[in-house]
C-alpha cells in the first residue's frame, strides 16, 4: 500500500508484531505487501509458510538484531531497519553470501542521543556507511530512527532528511502510528504503522 506525500511515494509497513496470522490474512488478501516484525523467531513462526505461498510479501525487521540471530534473519527478512554496528554488518554480509541473497538495509540513527536507545550517533554515520558499502558490499538503501517522544518531531525528522542527503541515500524509515503524517511530510519513504492498522496491542 502506497500513499503520496509532497511528490514522493510513501510505503506503509504494517507492523504485525504480536498479532496472530488470523488478523494479518485480511491485509494479505487485500494485496498489502510490506509487513514488519520485531523479533526473528516470531517472524519465522508466523511468516515462513506465508511467504512461501505469497512471493510478493516483503518482510521488514524493525527491531534490534543481535549478530547471533543474523543467520536466521537473513533467510526470512527482505529488509532490516536496525543496522547500527560493524559486528552486525560483517555478520549480515557473511550470511548473505552463503545463500546468495542481498537484503535492503537501513542504518539506525539515535537521532535524540538517548542512552536507552540503539543506533549510531549522527556524527558516526559517514564513516560507518562507507565501511558498510566499501568493505562489506552491503546494500544500504536508507536511514531509520525512533525519535524521542518529547520535543518537536519535525526537528528530528528534518535532521534525518539532512543526514540521508549527506550520504546520498534514497530512503527514510521513520514515522509510526502517532506521528506518521509529520514523518511523511518531512520526507519519510517508509512508515511503520501498527496500532492504526491492527488496533491496540494487549
Amino acid at each position: 500500500m502506497e500513499i503520496k506525500s509532497q511528490n514522493h511515494n510513501v510505503e506503509i509497513i504494517a507492523v504485525s508484531k504480536t498479532f496472530p496470522i488470523s488478523e494479518i490474512l485480511p491485509l494479505i488478501e487485500y494485496g498489502h505487501q510490506h509487513f514488519g516484525e520485531n523479533k526473528v523467531q516470531e517472524a519465522i513462526n508466523k511468516w515462513d509458510e506465508l511467504k512461501n505461498n505469497n512471493k510478493n510479501i516483503k518482510l521488514h525487521l524493525i527491531g534490534k538484531l543481535q549478530s547471533n540471530k543474523a543467520k536466521h534473519a537473513v533467510k526470512i527478512f527482505d529488509y532490516i531497519h536496525s543496522l547500527d554496528n560493524i559486528k552486525l554488518a560483517n555478520k549480515i554480509a557473511v550470511e548473505q553470501k552463503k545463500i546468495n541473497k542481498s537484503l535492503k538495509l537501513f542504518i539506525q540513527i539515535n537521532i535524540g542521543n538517548e542512552d536507552q536507545k540503539n543506533g549510531l550517533m549522527p556524527d558516526d554515520l559517514k564513516n560507518f556507511y562507507n565501511q558498510c558499502v566499501n568493505e562489506f558490499n552491503l546494500n544500504i538503501i536508507g536511514l531509520m530512527c525512533i525519535p524521542p517522544q518529547t520535543g518537536n518531531m519535525r526537528d528530528y525528522f528534518n535532521k534525518m532528511l539532512e543526514l540521508k542527503n549527506s550520504v546520498g541515500l534514497k530512503d527514510l524509515s521513520m514515522g509510526m502510528s502517532n506521528d506518521y503524517l509529520e514523518a511523511a511530510n518531512c520526507g519519510a519513504s517508509f512508515l511503520r504503522i501498527g496500532s492504526k492498522i491492527f488496533g491496540e496491542r494487549n
